[in-house]
């Protein structure tokens, strides 16, 4: 886009917002920042997803129920526990958290987002935010330090700081979008597991906004598998304070969709930051298919391709094992005509073709060596059903994700 260019301060870069995060003592075993605050000094109009699976975090449930009004101001994050599978009790601080932000700032409990990751099934200590909870508000800052200081506070595995902002004009006004992410395991397509939030100063109908967002995750963050696992706690919120002053962006148009392309271009950088820290990842795996009957049926098969652990596995081990990936095309449950199916593997060391019309083809099992051993790898399949394409975004699967995941808990 040429209006549009890359900028520095996460969800501080939008006029407006300010952002800090502190050490509450969540977990006893970890002395990291563990409690994050966003908070824009004016109210916003909002936008929100949540995750699909059936079991909700008390967060997302309380959280869920104040993005209905669309107007959410602030948003309370903790790492260290997910305040999941906690009954009452975490209905209860969850309520709390938001309460505490409401009371600090004088606003309605309402307009406060309240988010959790970690572990599932241990009771919240809530007295460890109430004890703190001015000196997160006094953590506040509007540069990127404060943006630096949240996004630490709400990562667990992650191993890399995700985030990004980015600037358009509208109007002759420039707009601006920041973002944070977390998430590194626990992580599939339908609102893939993490805590994302993003911040704008674009003066904006809320139902452009939630149009937008619909729009843009649904080839994003939907289009994103680390491992196979949907988790209690995804939660997206985007937040949009006016402070730009440009004309205000309708549901249809050019200015919409120009803020919808800047939201999408940065959703989809934050979703190969995500897809690269995967858990014990090495690479960051694309898979894109090409001809398929439409756009769903690409976007099926192209999930089941990089959502399968026997080509996670081959691409960690540099393997050109194309079978597993006609497999995975192959039990994907949409209609395909084998006899047209090509496949590429291709990397910066450049590209090699292993599949014609669904059959083997000569190939150099050393140049296959030399693309596969590149940190970013992509799968390309092509197929003779119609002009529907889609990409999805993965890593490999290392010993390390399994030594990870072995002793998460303890």
């Amino acid at each position: 886009m040429q209006n549009m260019k890359r900028i520095e301060g996460g969800v501080c870069a939008a006029k407006g917002f300010r952002a800090g995060g502190i050490w509450c003592g969540i977990k006893a075993s970890s002395h990291k920042r563990d409690v994050a605050l966003i908070y824009s000094e004016t109210a916003c109009v909002s936008a929100a997803m949540f995750t699909a699976n059936r079991v909700k975090s008390a967060s997302v449930m309380v959280t869920q129920d104040h993005c209905m009004g669309g107007r959410i101001r602030a948003i309370i994050a903790n790492s260290g526990n997910a305040n999941a599978c906690t009954g009452e009790t975490g209905l209860a601080a969850a309520r709390q958290m938001a309460s505490l932000i409401a009371d600090e700032f004088a606003i309605q409990e309402r307009d406060v987002a309240v988010a959790s990751t970690g572990v599932i099934g241990v009771p919240l200590p809530i007295a460890a935010i109430e004890s703190e909870v001015s000196a997160l508000a006094d953590s506040l800052r509007a540069d990127a330090l404060g943006h630096e200081s949240a996004l630490e506070a709400i990562m667990t595995t992650d191993t890399r700081k995700k985030s990004g902002a980015v600037e358009i004009d509208i109007g002759g006004r420039s707009v601006r979008i920041g973002a944070m992410v977390k998430g590194s395991g626990m992580i599939h397509p339908n609102m893939a597991t993490m805590l994302c939030f993003i911040t704008t100063d674009a003066v904006i109908d809320q139902a452009a906004l939630d149009a937008s967002l619909k729009a843009t995750v649904s080839v994003s963050f939907n289009r994103l598998t680390i491992d196979g696992d949907t988790s209690p706690n995804d939660t997206i919120i985007i937040m949009a304070n006016g402070r730009a002053e440009n004309p205000k962006i309708a549901l249809v148009g050019e200015d919409f969709a120009l803020f919808t392309s800047a939201l999408r271009f940065l959703c989809i950088d934050l979703v190969r930051q995500m897809a690269r820290d995967g858990e014990g990842a090495t690479k960051l795996l694309t898979v894109t298919v090409v001809g398929a009957l439409d756009e769903e049926t690409a976007e099926v098969l192209a999930k089941s391709v990089a959502s399968s652990n026997l080509v996670k596995t081959a691409v960690f081990g540099a393997d050109a094992n194309w079978g597993r990936v006609i497999c995975a095309i192959g039990y994907a449950g949409v209609p395909f005509k084998l006899e047209c199916v090509d496949i590429a593997f291709s990397s910066r060391a450049g590209g090699v073709s292993v599949c014609k019309n669904g059959q083997a083809i000569p190939f150099s099992e050393e140049n296959a060596k030399r693309v596969l051993l590149e940190d970013e790898v992509e799968i390309n399949i092509r197929l003779g059903d119609g002009i529907g394409s889609a990409t999805v975004w993965s890593c490999d699967f290392s010993y390390d994700y399994v030594k990870i995941n072995g002793d998460y808990r303890t």
